[in-house]
């Protein structure tokens, strides 16, 4: 008796899945198509032969005990193990580790994820709000509740593959009968067939609708940020369980504020001559827009100090945006830009020409400051052959 063990190269107390891998790398390695040797086909027989037994336990069984295992129903030759032919899925299973008899497919499967687009305003951005989104996408059919039958109908089980979702064909080949497994094309590989589709639905067990949903908005958000909902997105076929629904934020410009991170930067006009004198201006930071609190809270007094350049910086702190991980908030940074008078009349004319003369700059020559920098390269080549 061929000692099958010993042809798949495992131990008696091998387990399934090592038998299995075994004949995937046998197989492989001597199937006649990748294999031109003169007794591959041989090989490849008795390899499939002793696969056949041991990955079956009844046959397994018989075998251990010393049995004929072919006996009812064993080998023909190769060219047709078994009563029914060599099957070719199963052969393709335990070579690629593919799942054979699979059986039917259920109608019921998980809808897609949905991502729709909102925009915010500044404000809505930084300190958070709801938004009210329309999602156009598919929903349970209210007329048969998800299972695409008509009412008082039902699905019925497939008459050309008998429930199973999947059929079988039979081909002759140099290996025998050579049987693959495709899905049922009655069926779609369902197993059962709706005779009397929902109008509503045609089937499907969903359809599409238009719905609004509210957003919470957390503050400190920016655009590309998304919201998360889950359960909120497609219904899947067969009135199965809804996907998630991501909503991705667009912040709109905003004419005054511009964020950098977590702060909020502003340019604020000074005149001329409060920048040269000195003075305390008011102005209305972001919450203006956003908050109904008292005045007080919602303006800020920033001092200009006497001589303030165009350019120059100050931070109001804490008056920026809140970060998302609840680590503060950013500053509100106001950048001054002197603005010098181009329309002057007589009167304002005469009175800087006087500030002018009292300054001596009636005939001003421009200061240049000369970058201070290390000699070049050529500087220094000078200075060697000097």
């Amino acid at each position: 008796m061929t000692d099958y063990y010993e042809v798949l190269g495992v131990s008696r107390d091998a387990t399934a899945e090592q038998i299995k891998k075994a004949y995937r790398r046998a197989a492989m390695k001597y199937h006649p198509d990748v294999n031109s040797e003169a007794d591959a086909a041989e090989k490849f027989k008795k390899i499939s032969e002793a696969y056949e037994v041991l990955s079956d336990d009844n046959k397994r069984a018989v075998y251990d005990r010393g049995g004929d295992p072919k006996h009812g129903g064993g080998f023909s030759g190769f060219d047709g193990f078994g009563a029914g032919g060599f099957d070719f899925t199963n052969l393709m299973d335990a070579m690629f580790g593919q799942q054979g008899g699979r059986g039917p497919r259920s109608r019921v499967r998980r809808g897609q994820d949905a991502l729709v687009r909102t925009k915010l305003d500044l404000y809505e951005a930084v300190f958070g709000t709801r938004k009210k989104v329309s999602v156009d996408t598919a929903v349970l059919c209210g007329r048969c509740q998800g299972s695409g039958a008509a009412e008082g109908s039902e699905p019925v089980t497939c008459k050309v593959c008998h429930g199973r979702g999947e059929i079988v064909q039979t081909q002759r080949s140099f290996l025998g009968d050579v049987r693959t497994t495709s899905a049922c094309p009655q069926c779609r590989g369902y197993g059962s067939v709706i005779p009397n589709p929902c109008i509503e639905c045609d089937g499907e067990g969903r359809v599409r609708s238009r719905r609004d949903i509210t957003v919470k908005i957390p503050a400190g958000v920016d655009t590309g940020n998304r919201i998360h909902l889950a359960s909120q997105g497609e219904v899947g076929p067969g009135g199965g369980p809804a996907g998630d629904l991501y909503v991705e934020l667009l912040v709109n410009e905003h004419p005054v504020f511009h964020r950098d991170g977590d702060n909020l930067e502003m340019e604020l006009s000074v005149p001329m001559t409060a920048a040269a004198l000195g003075t305390e201006v008011t102005v209305e930071t972001l919450e203006y827009e956003w908050s109904e609190s008292p005045e007080e809270d919602r303006i800020a007094h920033i001092e200009v100090p006497a001589g303030t350049q165009s350019g120059t910086r100050v931070t109001l702190p804490g008056r920026g945006v809140p970060n998302l991980r609840g680590k503060g908030r950013g500053d509100l940074g106001v950048t001054f830009r002197v603005a010098t008078p181009t329309r002057l009349n007589a009167e304002q004319t005469r009175l800087l020409q006087e500030l002018a003369e009292l300054r001596d700059e009636t005939d001003p020559q421009p200061d240049v400051h000369k970058r201070e920098a290390g000699k070049g390269f050529f500087d220094r080549i000078k200075e060697s052959f000097r």
